[in-house]
């Protein structure tokens, strides 16, 4: 592997120590502060304002004048107009704070306008993403991430989100669905976009669809899928993934053929 730039140290060190705080909280559930955002079933608990709190200070530290995006506190502009870090502290709040171990802390940097390096982190599992790029993708310090080879939709799973109370495109999305689940393997809803995009560039996934996302919901996971062999578009096709809400992610061969299936559920 190729030995981690102090940028990667900087990243995925503040995202360990955010990591360890989330973990004592996870333990302690039965008495999580939980609040509800935009939407009815939309929450924030007090381990994500902790989190991005301790997250904003860390890399701002390690990287003063940096712009800042954060899913809580939104943009916060530098004096560095060349760099944005992107993060979300917890994707995957809604299985916090139920008690299932699958959901992540997110930190991507931008610089102009392309996002350069990105890391996604399972506190739980202790599962540590990252890519760097031009560097490749890569889970810890060993493993090299690589996208699936499978080329056929029979042979796929594939993963997705499901717009839930509160959120609009449930029409949208069940005829999607229909398009999708009468030719693959299998489809997975398991709640966290970060890691959904992480597993995509794993290979544990085929490839995964959601509408409805923000930039710190996918900005570190289209890194590691495409710094993983393979390709991210915006359910149009085109180049908006990061921040026009919607994306597909798959390798090379199944991407054409699963936004096929998309674009004829329009």
């Amino acid at each position: 592997m190729p030995a981690t730039s102090p940028l990667i140290n900087v990243m995925t060190e503040a995202a360990r120590k955010a990591g360890k705080g989330m973990a004592r909280d996870f333990g302690e559930v039965s008495e999580l502060q939980v609040s509800r955002k935009g939407s009815a079933s939309d929450f924030v608990t007090a381990a994500d304002l902790k989190a991005e709190q301790f997250l904003f200070e860390a890399l701002t530290k390690a990287r003063p004048g940096y712009s800042f995006i954060g899913e809580e506190r939104g943009l916060i502009e530098g004096t560095d107009k060349t760099h944005t870090w992107i993060v979300d502290p917890l994707d995957g709040t809604t299985n916090f704070i139920h008690a299932i171990p699958h959901f992540a802390i997110n930190i991507a940097l931008q610089r102009e306008g392309e996002v350069v390096a990105a890391v996604t982190y399972n506190p739980i599992t202790a599962d540590l993403f990252w890519a760097e790029k031009g560097k490749g993708a890569w889970l810890g310090s060993e493993r090299r991430l690589r996208v699936a080879a499978r080329n056929r939709l029979d042979d796929a799973l594939l993963a997705t989100g499901i717009p839930f109370l509160g959120k609009p495109g449930h029409a949208q999305f069940l005829k999607e669905l229909h398009q999708i689940t009468q030719r693959v393997a299998g489809v997975r809803r398991y709640g966290a976009a970060a890691l959904d995009l992480a597993w995509v560039a794993a290979g544990r996934f085929d490839g995964f669809w959601e509408r409805g996302l923000n930039s710190w919901d996918v900005a570190a996971g289209m890194l590691l899928v495409t710094e993983a062999g393979g390709k991210v578009t915006d359910l149009e096709g085109g180049e908006n993934a990061l921040d026009g809400g919607t994306i597909l992610a798959a390798n090379l061969d199944l991407h054409p053929l699963v936004l096929e299936r998309l674009k004829a559920a329009a």
